[in-house]
């Protein structure tokens, strides 16, 4: 799904603001971060990005940044990757991934607007088509009956 063309960008970037969001609310109520990363993956709503958590998670354990075990699974965006680094280096990171979440949400509600509003003449177009088709089933039998009459 995540490769379809317009709904697969729309997945990617739910599933990065549903990780942002859970994460930055989990370290923020005070859980440690490779904790937090445990329930993390599995908020994304995606198999993939669970996978990418597990693996984070795995490099966060081991002594890394949060930023550099996030650019090693090669999943994240470029600006989710510095507002990290910046978070991390800030010591602000829950605000940072709020952030990240708050940006991320106003896209995939951009582009499902946008994509609802293109949707809408096809809608019509099919909606359309059903009541014509309906209306000539209904009166093409009276027609014939007058017609014989």
């Amino acid at each position: 799904m995540l490769k379809l063309p317009v709904i697969g960008q729309i997945l990617h970037q739910s599933a990065i603001s549903r990780f942002a969001r859970t994460l930055a609310l989990t370290f923020k109520s005070g859980v440690p971060l490779v904790e937090a990363l445990e329930t993390v993956g599995g908020a994304t709503g995606s198999v993939i990005y669970n996978e990418a958590t597990k693996r984070v998670k795995e490099d966060v354990a081991v002594g890394y940044q949060l930023n550099v075990a996030m650019r090693q699974v090669n999943l994240f965006p470029p600006m989710v990757l510095q507002m990290t680094a910046i978070g991390e280096e800030a010591g602000s990171l829950d605000t940072m991934l709020t952030k990240v979440a708050e940006f991320y949400e106003r896209e995939v509600n951009n582009a499902v607007d946008a994509l609802s509003s293109l949707l809408e003449p096809f809608i019509m177009v099919v909606i359309g088509g059903m009541v014509g088709s309906m209306v000539i089933a209904m009166y093409l039998p009276i027609f014939k009956m007058a017609a014989t009459v």
